[in-house]
């Protein structure tokens, strides 16, 4: 836990926070800014700091309690849909560093604008990309 970090807060119990699910690794809290209604947080109990600190195992326990969390948020609200979104950095406009995932209940397809604008690529044009990011990883 960092000092400052409010989601540690809110799992510690010292922050009040309206929590719909907690078990040994997440807690999903809705969220003070309701984006839509039943916007939920799921974060895990052990603070890091975003996907890149996360690691494969913590992120598969918290997506385990994002699924679990999903299938209440369902039950009880009957959305049409559901998005999930995450963001990773302050360009990615994350603004809570311990990771967390955004469960947004979708009632109309106009709840929410689109994140981005679909333009389809030649797949041939994404080679040298693909190339990159495959080197990357050998590196």
């Amino acid at each position: 836990m960092t000092e400052t970090c409010t989601f540690c807060g809110i799992v510690a119990g010292e922050i009040p926070a309206e929590i719909v699910y907690s078990d040994e690794n997440v807690v999903a809290f809705l969220d003070i800014s309701q984006a839509t209604r039943g916007h939920t947080l799921v974060v895990p109990r052990e603070h890091c700091r975003d996907l890149t600190d996360i690691g494969p195992d913590r992120a598969g326990l918290l997506m385990r309690g994002a699924v679990h969390t999903a299938a209440l948020l369902r039950r009880a609200l009957e959305p049409g849909g559901m998005n999930i979104w995450h963001a990773t950095g302050p360009t990615a406009w994350q603004t809570v560093f311990h990771f967390h995932l955004h469960l947004l209940p979708r009632y109309t397809p106009e709840d929410l604008r689109q994140a981005w604008t679909h333009r389809e690529l030649p797949l041939s044009s994404l080679s040298p990309l693909a190339d990159h990011i495959r080197t990357a990883a050998v590196s």
